[in-house]
């Protein structure tokens, strides 16, 4: 068996890379603040990205759960603020979710991400407050009265695409600022405690890709819960080493891996949390 993404998808994921790298660097993500750029909203409706996996007679692209995964994954790697998975599930249910008119979010483990922003709030969430985010770029609610609900599996696979682009970034960084860096008249990616730094975080991103595709083939809920959890620890630990390699420069504002950090952070909360899908995972052995 050839486990490997088609050319199809290899192309699908290349096409959606250069639109968000041209429109969601760091620079930008940086000057964004935390309202949503209902431009890029448009466009990425205009490009499928939320009625992806709508059939093509209902006006969509007719993909699945695996393309879905990749796009969300480039979404996750260059950090691409809004209620994205809220959105793209809502496409087909809510007008103008699927064409980026419509913004809409969702109460998501007691929290609701972009609660102001969003057009739609799907759940309830009348008595929700304002809670400080450790992400700026990403402002939250909380439900103080939310009971313990299942997330939707499809939303939580797309949260772990979208941690493990957040990996695969971080670990590229580091390993480029490893290159550069020079301390003591080396490269600091000569130093073995470096070198380890960045081998365990690509062994983490590795792992957790393969679980993340696995998932999203077989769209399985104990599978995509323990994607979620491989996910999570790459996506936060791999921010962590990936500021340790970068040592006080990485707590810039105007350093990219801190924003990583805190997104995760944030994602890891989302939808399915670590010791839920610890539950879960443990109840089907």
């Amino acid at each position: 068996m050839r486990f490997q993404p088609t050319e199809d998808q290899r192309a699908l994921r290349r096409g959606v890379r250069e639109l968000l790298s041209a429109r969601c660097g760091p620079d930008a993500l940086r000057t964004a603040g935390t309202g949503i750029d209902r431009a890029l909203w448009l466009e990425l409706g205009r490009t499928g990205f939320f009625s992806l996996r709508l059939p093509e007679a209902e006006g969509g692209v007719g993909l699945g759960l695996p393309e879905a995964a990749l796009v969300f994954e480039e979404a996750g790697r260059v950090l691409l603020p809004g209620p994205l998975v809220a959105t793209h599930l809502a496409a087909g249910t809510v007008p103008g979710a699927a064409d980026g008119t419509t913004v809409v979010t969702r109460a998501d483990g007691g929290l609701v991400p972009w609660l102001e922003e969003a057009d739609v709030v799907l759940g309830e969430a009348s008595d929700a407050v304002p809670v400080r985010s450790v992400d700026p770029l990403t402002p939250l609610h909380r439900i103080p009265s939310a009971p313990p609900g299942d997330p939707d599996p499809a939303a939580v696979l797309l949260t772990a695409a979208e941690q493990l682009g957040s990996s695969g970034r971080t670990t590229a960084m580091a390993v480029r600022y490893a290159k550069e860096r020079e301390q003591f008249g080396r490269r600091i990616g000569a130093f073995q405690a470096v070198k380890h730094l960045c081998a365990q975080m690509l062994v983490r991103t590795e792992l957790a890709r393969a679980a993340v595709y696995a998932a999203a083939v077989t769209a399985d809920p104990v599978e995509i819960a323990g994607a979620k959890l491989l996910a999570d620890e790459a996506a936060v630990q791999g921010a962590r080493d990936c500021l340790q390699v970068h040592g006080g420069m990485g707590f810039t504002w105007e350093a990219e891996v801190h924003l990583h950090l805190k997104r995760a952070w944030v994602r890891a909360e989302l939808g399915l949390t670590a010791a839920q899908a610890e539950e879960a995972l443990a109840a089907a052995l």
